[in-house]
């Protein structure tokens, strides 16, 4: 079960398409697993759809986009209650999920374009000898998209961020100060937060990870690994 989401104005920003693409992708692949989000993306399409038409003969300004978005947000909770509406969205989340909803490896759909089979077939960077990293690709403003691979029980050193992160758990579970993290779960760690993240015993944790900048070491003996991180994360 996933117990950990996007925050609403994430998928709104999301539905919208002004999310920038590296956080876009990551939410992407959260709803390919998670029935409420999907279906609270699916609304916030349709109610800013028939606002948005409502209001297309007057011209849009920064204020009345803010306004479109608000009102989108208060009428979440106030639906038209047309049975064929209700019908649809009951099978909608009847419908199987395909991701994260058992203990089989399976890369998402939104991955593909970088991932054909598996995750093996990567090339991995040893970070430490319980952590390796997979860069994807790099969003136009430098935000970093990556796979980080840590083994069972393995420990990311305590760090705080220089920029906003996002992790998707793929694979396993970790967890931090803030709780536990499991297939599916989404998580935002805002910048100058800092964390430590433990992988659970059982099994090799996977995470998609979007770094808006790079991490910062804040541990004794890892901080030499700094000048390395921003090397690595430089444009």
């Amino acid at each position: 079960m996933i117990n950990n989401h996007p925050s609403p104005e994430m998928l709104m920003d999301y539905s919208s398409g002004s999310l920038k693409l590296s956080h876009a992708l990551c939410i992407a692949t959260h709803i390919e697993g998670c029935v409420v989000c999907a279906q609270q993306v699916r609304k916030m399409t349709r109610i800013g759809g028939l606002l948005f038409d409502q209001q297309q003969s007057n011209v849009l300004s920064p204020k009345t986009d803010i306004e479109l978005k608000n009102k989108v947000m208060a009428m979440l909770d106030h639906q038209p209650s047309q049975q064929s509406t209700e019908n649809h969205e009951l099978a909608e989340a009847k419908a199987p999920i395909t991701v994260f909803d058992d203990n089989t490896y399976r890369v998402p759909k939104s991955l593909r374009q970088f991932i054909d089979n598996n995750y093996d077939q990567l090339s991995w960077k040893s970070l430490s000898p319980s952590i390796k990293v997979s860069e994807l690709c790099r969003d136009k403003d430098g935000s970093k998209i990556a796979l980080t691979r840590v083994k069972p029980g393995g420990k990311m050193p305590n760090h705080s961020h220089t920029g906003d992160e996002i992790t998707l758990v793929l694979e396993g579970s970790f967890s931090d100060e803030g709780g536990q993290y499991k297939k599916g779960d989404f998580l935002f760690q805002p910048s100058d937060e800092k964390h430590t993240p433990i992988v659970s015993k059982d099994a090799e944790c996977i995470c998609l990870t979007v770094l808006d900048a790079p991490i910062q070491f804040t541990g004794f003996f890892t901080r030499w690994l700094n000048p390395l991180l921003r090397l690595n994360h430089a444009y």
